[in-house]
């Protein structure tokens, strides 16, 4: 293998487990606003396009694996976390906590109905790096 095959340039997707197929297409796509670019239910899984990250929401069990919610927040951009989670709220979903600050970004934490974690983020002073 040559060294730019062994290269990696990205991330193409993160699997998000469910028990329920059409429950999470209505979460993703309706209550959340995704675009649902593939819905295979014959093959037990959607997927869901944030803009750089595909969602690949996934029916483990039916692919040999177990089912354990994501406890680890996908951070999904947002122009105005207030105001997207004053939205958020209108279509039904529940915030933990209060709109976290970090000094550099803003924060509201959330769950999709499997209990997979999620978050609302918006960085608004410079990233600095090493």
């Amino acid at each position: 293998m040559s060294a730019d095959a062994a290269t990696i340039t990205g991330t193409d997707f993160v699997s998000i487990p469910t028990h329920d197929l059409q429950r999470a297409r209505q979460f993703y796509e309706g209550t959340l606003g995704l675009h649902c670019s593939v819905y295979m239910e014959n093959r037990n899984f959607a997927e869901f396009e944030t803009g750089n990250l595909t969602l690949d929401v996934i029916i483990p069990e039916k692919m040999g694996m177990t089912f354990t919610p994501n406890q680890n927040h996908v951070s999904l951009h947002v122009a105005d976390v207030a105001e997207a989670r004053a939205a958020l709220e209108e279509r039904g979903v529940t915030f933990e906590g209060d709109i976290f600050d970090t000094g550099v970004c803003h924060m509201a934490f959330f769950r999709d109905p499997d209990g997979n974690a999620l978050m609302l983020h918006h960085r608004y002073a410079p990233r600095h790096t090493i």
